[in-house]
């Protein structure tokens, strides 16, 4: 396939925040705290960092090296890196599992957009039984399509806009407000009266609530909130010019990545122990985790709190603007591959992604079920057999020197022989073992 002319983002800070914006999302903050509630609080972060380390930053380099390398879309990456093979249809598959994830993605970011706005307006002050409040929410359909729909328009907003217009500049102020408003969340919730009951579950070790799975636990969380397998950082990979540092940029996007769900926890954790009115109760809820935790238990707790409105929606809108980053990072997996592969327009592209996201999120939106097979197909299955066989491409087909040149940059970067081979044994052995591991481990729970 011959590359059409290709863009690359303008500044490192733009690969920064465009490549952190595609990692962070709404697992960060809704799955991470009740993972590290359900996995010994500060033995499941020191897990979790070293499958980071170990896991998470070799198979995100992998992507960037195949995107950067090809110079296209996910799906022609691996069929110009691997012409007349089947690896085209690895690229496929993350290409259809950045759509699959839109399909129910979308309406629960709708979700965070209800609740904005009713923080935003006060409705959500005068709630008394959050409960029911987001069960109402969940049975009327109607209302779920039409937030869908605004999200799904505001995500194709930034895609039309372009690479340098829309993904990179989006990313540059989307992403230091989420940090902001993190911030300003989490130096609240920490000043709390009580809260230190919430840290001090969060990092100490607590031997109670260690489960025996917590390595695959902490592994499953890594791979899940870098994004890896579904097409977003080989899709940014391509659009790095050259003297972009691929390690650099991988530590830097995954300490990122990290360090908002860690901030999330501070936030989250002692709201909770501080807020609660049912402290025996409270851990069951923190390790639940999922939509129960942002959308009933933790409007609860903040509508206890002083200048309520404020907090929640400040909760909300970061919320929102995690979502926004992922959903821009996806849409546009999809819509460059039907630009580069059919010769579509960018917009005509953008039109037609956006139509089919709709029409699956209309459909989720009306059946749980749906909804539910979207969610478990792609986390149990597409992602993880997505992210294994990227680490085996890489490791074992790739012509190292090419691997080689990418890390180095054409050797303009100097990294030890020794560091090189680290790198290919940790893709061709441990990391296609542990992802096999969570996949195995996804289908037997």
């Amino acid at each position: 396939m011959e590359n059409i002319k290709r863009v690359t983002f303008a500044s490192k800070i733009g690969v920064i925040a465009a490549a952190a914006g595609s990692a962070v999302g709404l697992g960060n903050i809704w799955r991470f705290p009740s993972q590290a509630a359900d996995g010994g609080g500060a033995i499941f972060i020191f897990v979790y960092i070293a499958c980071i380390l170990f896991f998470g930053i070799p198979v995100m380099m992998s992507e960037f090296i195949i995107g950067r390398s090809a110079r296209a879309n996910t799906a022609g990456a691996f069929h110009k890196l691997a012409p007349g093979t089947p690896w085209k249809w690895i690229g496929r598959l993350g290409v259809l599992t950045g759509f699959i994830i839109m399909g129910f993605y979308m309406v629960v970011a709708g979700w965070t957009l209800i609740y904005f706005f009713q923080s935003v307006t006060g409705n959500l002050h005068s709630v008394t039984n959050f409960s029911s409040h987001f069960n109402s929410i969940l049975n009327n359909p109607l209302q779920q399509t039409i937030w869908m729909i605004v999200f799904t328009l505001l995500t194709a907003f930034f895609i039309i806009s372009g690479v340098r217009k829309g993904i990179e500049q989006s990313a540059k102020i989307f992403m230091p407000l989420l940090f902001l408003l993190l911030i300003i969340l989490a130096v609240r919730s920490a000043t709390l009266e009580g809260a230190v009951n919430g840290l001090n579950f969060l990092f100490k070790p607590n031997l109670e609530h260690v489960k025996q799975t917590v390595f695959l636990d902490a592994m499953g969380q890594a791979f899940f909130s870098l994004s890896i397998g579904m097409g977003c950082l080989i899709t940014y990979g391509s659009y790095f010019n050259n003297s972009v540092n691929l390690t650099k940029t991988a530590v830097q996007v995954s300490t990122l990545d990290s360090l908002v769900a860690i901030l999330s926890g501070i936030i989250i954790f002692p709201a909770a122990f501080a807020l609660t009115s049912n402290p025996d109760t409270i851990v069951d809820e923190l390790v639940t985790g999922g939509p129960g935790l942002l959308f009933i238990t933790l409007p609860e707790l903040f509508n206890q709190m002083p200048a309520s409105m404020a907090w929640s929606s400040m909760f909300f809108c970061l919320l929102a603007l995690a979502a926004l980053t992922s959903t821009i990072s996806l849409m546009e997996v999809v819509t460059l591959y039907l630009y580069e592969e059919y010769k579509i327009s960018r917009k005509k592209s953008t039109l037609l992604v956006t139509i089919g996201v709709i029409i699956l999120g209309i459909i989720s939106s009306y059946s749980s079920g749906f909804f539910n097979f979207l969610d478990m197909a792609s986390a149990k299955y597409m992602l993880p057999v997505g992210g294994l066989f990227i680490s085996i491409f890489v490791g074992w087909y790739l012509n190292q020197q090419l691997v080689t040149a990418q890390i180095t940059n054409e050797g303009r970067l100097k990294f030890s022989i020794l560091f090189l081979k680290f790198y290919i044994f940790l893709l061709r052995y441990i990391a296609p073992i542990a992802i096999l591991s969570i996949f195995i481990y996804g289908l037997a729970s």
